[in-house]
């Protein structure tokens, strides 16, 4: 299996490349590098937007088109998707809670409801 790293929205993944066209590759997601942030990914760090977004990280084995240049090749280790899903959620609220800011709170809250739907999907606990 070759294995990419992916990086679709404000996430990394890895995968394995499934289709190539011209532009765009489709990825099957195999593990969660980084976990999406919350908020509006057009207002940034911006606490009053008209909908501040709670964003999943993509689901195992979900295929994504991704941008060509956003793939690269990836020699890491795979490990278990639940497992990479539940360290990358608790980087992202390792990194929220170093900074007491409006915005970082707002984004602990969206992903506690995140976290919530991961439960029930996956059977995990974090």
């Amino acid at each position: 299996m070759n294995l990419v790293k992916a990086f679709y929205k404000t996430g990394a993944y890895i995968g394995e490349v499934d289709q190539v066209h011209t532009d765009v590759q489709v990825i099957k997601i195999k593990g969660v590098l980084k976990h999406p942030e919350q908020g509006d990914l057009h207002n940034p760090k911006q606490t009053e937007v008209p909908f501040f977004h709670e964003r999943k990280a993509l689901a195992f084995n979900e295929r994504a088109n991704i941008p060509a240049s956003m793939v690269k090749p990836y020699d890491g280790e795979l490990i278990d998707y639940n497992e990479s899903l539940i360290q990358a959620v608790q980087k992202l609220e390792e990194k929220l809670k170093s900074e007491e800011t409006d915005f970082n709170s707002k984004c602990l809250d969206a992903l506690k409801g995140v976290k919530r739907e991961y439960e029930l999907m996956y059977n995990l606990t974090f």
